[in-house]
């Protein structure tokens, strides 16, 4: 008789999966990375979340140069965009990726906001089946993106919110050049918690994405801890938004999630196989 299994199926492959994580030691960040982060066009209130997010050593670990051709997948209001424009802007070539349509508002007026730092900055549509013109195939060194996988998981801008996790790493996938980088920073939710939880609270598992990542054909680099938060319970009704900056609970317990700061993050660096 066929002793029955002690663990889910799934249970045991996330197991697997995280059986050899590679915690990376921390990268010195080159001289390149540091004067990006210290360049005059920050805003005071975006460096005032460099205690969080650490941007000199997160760059540092996904090994960028400043002579790459580096696409920002979802930049959103231009955080690390502020950062990697100057970092390219005399060697390299810098393409954000937004959703085609209102996404895009944000990142272009940013843009617009000073014409001699980001004036040579493209801009380009992703995930395609969202519509408008993407990155070319097999023309990107690297590819970072900060705080987004959870929304392909959850289907922003999506009439239907479905999942389109798959189709945007097999889109990652395709832009990169073989032997190039795709860099990853999310907020990271307990391997136990359900599926559900991960559909809903702006956190995933560090299993999922790398499932997804390596289904798309990428293989695992590392992980590091740079922008791990063990503050984090993980466990608020608002999801990840009750944090900083969102603070979506507004004045209730504002004090205590200043405290806590931002999310707990996973920080993973795949790679697309040379041919």
């Amino acid at each position: 008789m066929r002793a029955k299994a002690l663990f889910p199926v799934a249970a045991v492959a996330a197991i697997a999966v995280l059986a050899s994580p590679i915690i990376a030691a921390p990268a010195k960040p080159s001289k390149d990375i540091q004067a990006a982060v210290a360049a005059p066009n920050r805003s005071d209130a975006n460096k005032l979340r460099d205690k969080y997010r650490h941007p000199a050593e997160t760059l540092a670990f996904f090994g960028l140069k400043p002579n790459q051709t580096i696409v920002e997948i979802w930049p959103g209001g231009g955080w690390y965009t502020e950062i990697l424009a100057p970092f390219t802007k005399d060697k390299g070539r810098l393409i954000v990726a937004a959703p085609e349509g209102r996404a895009t508002e944000g990142i272009t007026k940013f843009l617009a906001s000073n014409p001699e730092v980001y004036g040579k900055v493209e801009k380009v549509n992703f995930p395609s089946l969202l519509g408008g013109t993407g990155v070319a195939p097999g023309t990107a060194d690297a590819v970072v993106t900060f705080r987004n996988v959870h929304n392909w998981r959850m289907g922003s801008y999506k009439p239907d919110n479905a999942d389109y996790s798959v189709e945007a790493f097999k889109e990652l996938y395709a832009m990169l050049k073989p032997g190039g980088v795709l860099g990853i920073e999310d907020h990271r939710l307990p391997e136990g918690a359900s599926d559900e939880r991960e559909r809903q609270s702006g956190y995933l598992k560090v299993s999922t994405v790398r499932r997804l990542a390596e289904q798309a054909g990428f293989k695992f680099a590392g992980s590091s801890e740079i922008n791990a938060n063990p503050k984090d319970t993980k466990d608020y009704p608002k999801g990840v938004w009750t944090l900083p900056p969102r603070l979506a609970e507004g004045d209730t317990d504002r004090a205590k999630y200043l405290a806590i700061g931002e999310s707990d993050r996973m920080t993973l660096k795949f790679v697309k196989p040379a041919r």
